[in-house]
This record gives structure tokens, C-alpha cells and sequence, in this order.
């Protein structure tokens, strides 16, 4: 009865300390699952971070490009501004003066249009009229 009340006392031992050892496993992987848990939300909220701040550099740089291309393009609209202002002084002083110029200018308006009569203005700014030409063409009412 000493070997069987041994044994008994054994087989206890051994299932207490098996469940002691399984309750001690199942606390720790519990409180590992957590660490990781938490250590996969911080390693989350970096990433978020880190994306969110590439996102905003991105940003900061496509504004500052555009600034630039704005300042370039400004530039080169006042160069061709004074560019054209050049050219218009010369071919201004060259026609004899603003009325020259603004003459050059009306006949280059006409020669863009397709027109088959054009009236050119007098020295008065009157255009020429056509009355002796229309006058040759009419049959003689008198006869």
C-alpha cells in the first residue's frame, strides 16, 4: 500500500506540476502576444508617421517647384514684352512716328483678312471712295 499511496502522491505531484507549468506557459504567451501587440501598434504608428511626413515633403516640394516654374515663365513673358516693345519702338520710329505705325499696323490687318475690297484711309482718315469706278462701269442713261 506504500508503493501505491507513493505512486498516487507522484502522478499528483506530477499533474500539479504540469498544470502549474501549463498555466505559467499559457500566462507567459499571453503577456508575449501582448508585447507584440503593442510593439506592432508602435511599429504601425512609425510607419504612419514616416509616410505622412514623405507625403508632406512631396507636397512641400511640388508647391516649391511650381513656385519656380511661375517665376520662370513670369520672366519670360517680361523679356517677351520688351522684346515686342523694342520691336514696335523701331518699327514706329522707322514709319515715321505713331500715325505711321498705326497705318503699318492697319495694313498688316487687312493683308491677314480675305477681303476682296479694301478702303484705305486718306490723309484726312476718310477712305477713298469708289464712285468713279462704279460710274465707268454703268451703262449711259442719257442718250
Amino acid at each position: 500500500m506504500e508503493d501505491s499511496s507513493k505512486s498516487i502522491i507522484k502522478v499528483t505531484l506530477a499533474a500539479a506540476f504540469a498544470i502549474v507549468v501549463f498555466v505559467l506557459l499559457g500566462l507567459g504567451s499571453c503577456s508575449a502576444y501582448n508585447g507584440i501587440r503593442v510593439w506592432n501598434a508602435e511599429t504601425s504608428g512609425k510607419a504612419v508617421l514616416a509616410e505622412a511626413e514623405s507625403s508632406r515633403q512631396v507636397a512641400v516640394r511640388e508647391a516649391k517647384a511650381k513656385l519656380e516654374s511661375a517665376k520662370f515663365l513670369a520672366d519670360a513673358e517680361v523679356a517677351r514684352a520688351e522684346g515686342v516693345a523694342k520691336a514696335n519702338d523701331i518699327i514706329m520710329k522707322r514709319l515715321g512716328g505713331p500715325e505711321g505705325y498705326l497705318r503699318y499696323l492697319q495694313i498688316q490687318a487687312y493683308t491677314d483678312q480675305k477681303a476682296a475690297l479694301i478702303y484705305v484711309p486718306t490723309e484726312n482718315g476718310l477712305p477713298i471712295t469708289e464712285a468713279s469706278r462704279l460710274q465707268r462701269s454703268a451703262p449711259a442713261a442719257t442718250e
